[in-house]
């Protein structure tokens, strides 16, 4: 069964459960199906062939994509934390012939090109425009129905495309492999335009029956490209009695820290958080165990339509990123890298060399599979560096260890082919130097001496993804921090030199 069928058969089955609860409108199932039937009609009508989405979280944005879906168009999301040459980037490559949006005046001025409105209406209590660019042929191939532009570790992010039945194999190995109950309610905490919330958190509970709770960003605690607030995030989750939620490490760390300082209890329903992003530390996991949060780690790639390894609760091993999903296999390189075949992608947009199908997939992630199939991982192969003493280092091990300071909400680390490493410090709140060698002089207690940090120096801001210094899935962009912070990176090590 494809997930639209399955919808339909909810909505015959339980047609007044609840589907999707956003800010203020819900739908039961029925009355998603007719949602989305009427939405198939009005895009028939208008005659849309590929379309860009700009929306805030909301049964509006599931409605849409669901009927652009059913309608086999290209579906192309937005992220707001997409820079306006992001956004350019991916509407020029993709060439969309159509853009629906809930912030028509900010669209413009991120777009940067002329956009004809050619309507205006509301749908589950969003207003919402269209809005076309100048007609251009598209470049997305037939069969194609989501389109996701990486956030990745350039200016200008890869189209990755993906056809219904790459997205479809992944809700089917996690309705396998995670305990959807059809009264579970999974709460949306980070965009729907990251691939991964879109398809574990929207589509997984819609084709096991579940409900989804959509509300705005703002009132989940997201501020802006990475501003949280940790007590409405745990507030909307008890609120909304989620069972399920998908968490970045940032959102974790926050949680934790929250959680262990405030006193407050981790809200009674809640039983699954998936934790997807970046690599985090093992401390922050036992920490998050001690507090009874039910954090399970996994690890994905746009490429493989997301999810590829996840724990689960009859099969988890802290500090892990769990076992291959049912319909995929891994194996390491010798040189350590991480090798994924099954569900690979129909290649990237404007590139077809990608390889077969069944070609094993070069991840460019460094890592371990332990004697039970569990994988580990020890970072990106790209990001080692070497240094000045030939000792191997892995940037991503070492910012796990600061961030788990409580005066550090950020750290990035560089030395390669240096005598010593030095870190860009985002601190936790205003804090004074002294707080922060203290921070890294505890850590570089743990670490061996090729690994710790010699100098540091405070960012100028935190790295967020609309300054390109930080990818939407929480990794950082190391190139462009490179680059905003090199000179006064060699100003310190010119220092050490001349001295």
């Amino acid at each position: 069964m494809t997930l639209l069928s399955r919808i339909a058969e909810h909505a015959l089955r339980q047609p007044t459960r609840q589907a999707v609860q956003g800010t203020h409108v819900s739908l039961s199932y029925a009355q998603l199906q007719n949602r989305i039937s009427e939405t198939m009609q009005q895009f028939a009508g208008i005659g849309i062939e590929s379309l860009a989405l700009d929306l805030d979280n909301g049964p509006a944005w599931a409605v849409i994509d669901l009927a652009a879906m059913a309608n086999e168009i290209p579906l192309v999301p937005i992220p707001g934390f997409f820079s306006p040459r992001q956004v350019q980037h991916a509407l020029h490559d993709s060439a969309v012939e159509y853009v629906i949006t809930d912030t028509p005046e900010l669209f413009r001025e991120r777009a940067g090109v002329p956009l004809r409105e050619i309507c205006c209406w509301e749908l589950c209590g969003t207003s919402l425009t269209l809005l076309q660019p100048e007609p251009r042929e598209s470049t997305i191939p037939e069969g194609i129905i989501k389109l996701t532009f990486t956030s990745g570790t350039t200016a200008e992010p890869k189209g990755v495309l993906l056809g219904r039945r790459h997205i479809e194999s992944v809700i089917r190995a996690l309705a396998q492999r995670v305990e959807v109950l059809s009264d579970d309610q999974h709460l949306v905490l980070t965009p729907l335009s990251v691939l991964l919330e879109n398809i574990a958190g929207l589509y997984l509970p819609l084709w096991s029956g579940a409900g989804v709770a959509l509300p705005s960003l703002l009132e989940t605690g997201l501020f802006g490209a990475s501003g949280l607030d940790s007590r409405m995030m745990l507030a909307a989750l008890e609120s909304y009695r989620a069972s399920s939620a998908i968490f970045n490490p940032q959102m974790l760390q926050g949680a934790v820290s929250y959680l262990r300082h405030s006193g407050a209890e981790v809200p009674v329903d809640l039983r699954f958080i998936a934790l997807g992003g970046a690599a985090v530390s093992k401390r922050l996991l036992q920490q998050a165990e001690t507090l009874g949060l039910p954090v399970y780690e996994g690890y994905g790639l746009s490429e493989s339509a997301s999810v590829v390894t996840l724990n689960v609760p009859d099969a988890r091993k802290i500090g892990s990123v769990g076992r291959p999903l049912p319909h995929l296999q891994i194996r390491i390189a010798k040189d350590g890298e991480v090798l994924i075949r099954g569900n690979r992608f129909a290649g990237y947009l404007g590139d077809a060399t990608h390889g077969a199908a069944d070609d094993w997939w070069h991840t460019g992630d460094l890592g371990y599979l332990d004697d039970e199939g569990y994988l580990y991982l020890r970072g990106r192969r790209r990001h080692i560096f070497i240094t000045a003493y030939g000792r191997n280092v892995s940037p991503e091990w070492v910012e796990r260890e600061l961030v788990m300071e409580s005066a550090i909400a950020q750290a990035a680390v560089f030395g390669e082919a240096r005598p010593w490493n030095l870190a860009v410090i985002v601190p936790s709140g205003p804090m004074q130097p002294a707080d922060i060698d203290v921070a890294i002089s505890r850590v570089n207690e743990t670490l061996p001496d090729y690994a710790r940090i010699s100098q540091w120096f405070f960012a100028d801001t935190p790295f967020t993804p609309s300054s390109g210094e930080l990818s939407g899935t929480g990794r950082l962009r190391r190139d462009a921090i490179l680059q905003h912070y090199q000179g006064r990176m060699e100003a310190l090590y010119d220092q050490e030199l001349a001295s």
